[in-house]
């Protein structure tokens, strides 16, 4: 019996001092953590408007939206983080777009958790190329195992169709919001 309480209280003491520094780290590394996922943020703004000189975020419900500017402050489009599921897990993508919404200026993968050498190609250039000046209306389609005959189309990754199918409907689930917000004059 008193060896029983002695190794329960031992391990209460072990619990209570490695929650401590668990939390110590959480509340250091926190910060840190938030300033660099800002610093790939804006980073990426520019990635996606590579005209871009400034930017304004405007607040959304949904996402995060960034009106981006040229040197002499004229709008010239939008930088959209949207993020929805993959295969494995969330997608977040930065959306380029111009201020129209009818084309796309190019697209970043900011984070992503896909199989490796298979969903996560979905952050290589010959799949997010696809998305450069691609047209978005009526909506980006996906096609498999031929090349995109339409303005409209990309191909997905053979062997990680769900993860570029996902890319897809992120991207037009973002787009759509954005028009909504257009037509409601939010935007």
């Amino acid at each position: 019996m008193n060896k029983v309480l002695h190794i329960m209280i031992t391990l209460t003491v072990i619990g209570v001092i490695a929650g401590g520094v668990l939390a110590l780290v959480n509340i250091w590394a926190e910060p840190r953590i938030a300033a660099n996922q800002k610093l790939e943020t804006e980073l990426a703004i520019f990635l996606v408007q590579k005209e871009g000189k400034s930017y304004d975020q405007i607040k959304i419900n949904k996402g995060e939206l960034y009106k981006v500017y040229d040197e002499q402050k004229n709008p010239i489009g939008y930088s959209l983080v949207y993020e929805g599921n993959g295969f494995q897990g969330k997608i977040r993508v930065m959306i380029g777009l111009q201020t129209d919404l009818n084309k796309i200026t190019s697209i970043e993968i900011l984070e992503q958790t896909e199989t490796p050498g298979l969903g996560t190609k979905v952050t290589d250039p010959p799949y997010k190329n696809q998305y450069n000046g691609l047209v978005t209306s009526p909506e980006i389609k996906w096609v498999k195992g031929k090349p995109p005959a339409k303005p409209n189309e990309i191909q997905a990754i053979t062997g990680a169709t769900i993860s570029s199918k996902s890319v897809v409907a992120i991207v037009n689930e973002g787009i759509s919001e954005l028009r909504r917000l257009k037509n409601e004059g939010k935007i």
